[in-house]
């Protein structure tokens, strides 16, 4: 049975997620931010070396990183509806935005972030390409989102999983003004049952 590490106002919902989706048996071990540092607590470390959330432990297997262990539960073969057939222009469009979540939107989304959690005085040199990078990729999405119901196409994947926590994190900073096709999505996404249910242990 798999183990599944979570830290509390993480992306590791998303694997909580995935797994009551699937509705696979998985023990759930909850780790705690530090309350006044709001960093994760050695516990993790000593579960990986890298000392973050999501970590999975099946048997030898010890795997980190959100895109990985979709796949690797996904690999299991318990359920096909949740990653579309292999060489389909869907699967095509289900790897490139798994990717992109923690790809091209992840580094200008948390640069965001970290930047607004410190005081600043005026213009600093990132802000431009910050910026720069967030409107193309927004605007991306909400095309995107604009011709198709789902980031795959017409059905839902792993790759809404993968991009809903991060239009989450998104528009916990404001960065979702004037984006209506991803207000629609994330309002549909957000009453799914499993989501609902991943998201008491956050």
């Amino acid at each position: 049975m798999i183990t599944l590490h979570h830290l509390n106002r993480s992306r590791s919902k998303r694997i909580v997620w995935l797994l009551e989706e699937l509705n696979i048996p998985y023990n759930l071990v909850l780790h705690e931010r530090d309350s006044q540092t709001n960093l994760a607590p050695r516990s993790l470390q000593d579960i990986h070396p890298l000392g973050k959330a999501p970590v999975i432990v099946e048997g030898d297997t010890i795997l980190c990183e959100s895109s990985t262990i979709i796949e690797y539960i996904l690999d299991k073969g318990v359920s096909e509806r949740l990653r579309p057939k292999k060489n389909t222009a869907p699967y095509y469009q289900y790897l490139e935005w798994s990717h992109f979540a923690e790809g091209s939107l992840s580094l200008p989304l948390i640069s965001k972030l970290f930047m607004g959690m410190e005081q600043r005085d005026g213009q600093q040199p990132l802000d431009a390409y910050i910026k720069k990078e967030l409107t193309v990729d927004f605007t991306y999405i909400e095309d995107t989102l604009g011709k198709q119901k789902y980031f795959a196409g017409e059905t839902f994947t792993a790759a809404d999983i993968m991009m809903t926590i991060s239009l989450e994190i998104a528009g916990h900073i404001g960065l979702l003004q004037n984006t209506p096709n991803i207000s629609t999505y994330l309002k549909k996404i957000q009453q799914r049952a499993a989501y609902i249910k991943a998201m008491e242990f956050d």
